[in-house]
């Protein structure tokens, strides 16, 4: 999986945990809300710019959707790893 992807997959996880729509998002954050989607779906990936532009408008540190996306990527490396030592 492609940092895009995790990265895509962490910020739509915030985006409904904080009870918004991607319309929502889009508006509050100055995006459309087709940038918005593609984003979640991994199809674009984002500037330093926009991660700090969205995790202003979600009220979170951008290190901490950083550090989402870390723990996220590092879990499917170690599983990846489990799974090519498996198939030995």
């Amino acid at each position: 999986m492609t940092l895009g992807k995790i990265f895509g997959q962490v910020l739509k996880k915030i985006r409904i945990d904080q009870g918004l729509s991607q319309e929502q998002l889009a508006f509050e954050s100055g995006f459309h809300r087709t940038y918005i989607s593609l984003l979640e779906r991994g199809q674009k990936n984002p500037s330093l710019k926009t991660i700090f532009q969205l995790s202003k408008t979600l009220k979170i540190n951008p290190s901490d959707m950083l550090r989402r996306i870390e723990i996220q990527a590092t879990k499917l490396q170690k599983d990846d790893h489990k799974e090519r030592r498996h198939d030995r």
